[in-house]
């Protein structure tokens, strides 16, 4: 299993959760906002090798500037025109996170350019905004937000993880490490019930 530091914890601002990655290939999923993220990853590790961005709402890029700035850093994404990427990642790519391989997924409906992070070796998926712990899923109420392709990127995530699924980082709110599986699949109930 990777070692997965949620360096947002204990933030009492809006942001978004930024996981450091330790491994081969040091990465932050998503940067969050509103808090020293330069500080909190200096404090756990020496280098950092880059930034993965699940999507481009404020409260996920709001420290990538400040990061990439202090650890000289590409940032990698979905949508290659956002000044911020330097690296387009799109459905069926793979990336290196920590020590392993993980395959990207473009997950739109909570924003055009989300995508989830899924390694089946480690058992670990980064599910951005796209479902949350207990059901919860991404709000569709946003500039690009549509909540049909919501539903149809949930089934596409439901698709495409299998049963070694052992942990789920979200955007907000806590990590999923007990049946995860379960957890999408009540979002996406919830998901098509509020349709």
């Amino acid at each position: 299993m990777p070692t997965v530091r949620n360096i947002a914890r204990g933030v009492h601002s809006f942001t978004s959760n930024a996981f450091l990655v330790e491994g081969d290939r040091t990465v932050l999923v998503d940067a969050g906002s509103n808090f020293d993220a330069v500080d909190r990853i200096g404090d756990a590790v020496d280098a950092l090798d880059a930034i993965v961005l699940t999507h481009t709402h404020p409260d996920h890029i709001g420290n990538v500037e400040s990061v990439v700035d202090a650890f000289e850093v590409a940032v990698w994404g979905f949508d290659p025109d956002r000044d911020l990427v330097d690296h387009a990642i799109a459905d069926g790519d793979a990336v290196a996170i920590g020590d392993d391989r993980y395959d990207v997924l473009h997950t739109p409906g909570h924003k055009n350019d989300h995508v989830c992070l899924h390694s089946p070796a480690a058992g670990t998926l980064f599910a951005g905004d796209l479902v949350f712990a207990n059901g919860g899923f991404g709000r569709t109420d946003l500039p690009e937000g549509d909540h049909t392709k919501l539903i149809e990127s949930i089934e596409y995530l439901l698709s495409a993880v299998d049963g070694s699924l052992s942990t789920m980082y979200v955007g907000h709110g806590p990590t999923v490490d007990a049946d995860p599986i379960h957890h999408v699949e009540l979002a996406l109930q919830a998901a098509r019930m509020s349709n």
